[in-house]
């Protein structure tokens, strides 16, 4: 694993607040250690990007703009975001790797030196795609998606991914990864 991480690719829905489901802006609420997350690794001069789904948008039932101010607000660097739903066939919606991918030639990254935190296994499939460190939280729909995991629910591509590391939360995945790298929290 890389050392040098350039950036932190974080979902929104049940990794940073909200639930399982998504939750619009202005309704939205942070988990508690959300900001200190996002303090820590800025703090640690870590780039940190948003990367989420958010097919609301394309049904007219949130604006983009909305989830931008909003994630911005909340400390994001830049907001990566998948305006589409499930039957559109786009290349950017989770599990496939285009807003990685387009982050990376934004600001020219190294995906193997970045890490991706989420609380679906769409999340770690993108990030396994392209290399990225992949950790997955027990918030949201995480306790869910590793149940599932471990009870090989998951079929080909999907059963042969392992996260690097399970976290409780997310200022549990930070902890870990500034830990990894030899750092003190």
């Amino acid at each position: 694993m890389a050392k040098n991480i350039q950036a932190v690719f974080v979902d929104r829905d049940g990794t940073i607040g909200g639930s399982d489901s998504v939750v619009y802006p202005g309704e939205f609420t942070l988990f508690p250690f959300a900001s200190e997350s996002i303090k820590l690794l800025k703090n640690d001069n870590k780039m940190v990007l948003s990367f989420t789904n958010q097919p609301g948008i394309s049904k007219g039932e949130a604006k983009r703009e909305e989830f931008e101010k909003e994630l911005i607000e909340f400390g994001f660097d830049k907001v990566y975001m998948c305006p589409h739903q499930h039957h559109e066939d786009c290349n950017c919606r989770k599990p496939s790797t285009g807003m990685l991918l387009q982050a990376a030639k934004e600001y020219s990254l190294d995906l193997e030196h970045c890490v991706v935190i989420g609380d679906r296994w769409t999340d770690i499939m993108a990030a396994n795609e392209v290399g990225c460190i992949k950790i997955i939280v027990q918030t949201g729909a995480g306790k869910e998606s590793i149940q599932k995991y471990n009870n090989k629910e998951y079929y080909g591509v999907w059963a042969k991914v392992e996260p690097d590391y399970i976290a409780e939360n997310l200022l549990d995945a930070v902890h870990w990864l500034l830990k990894w790298r030899g750092e003190k929290c």
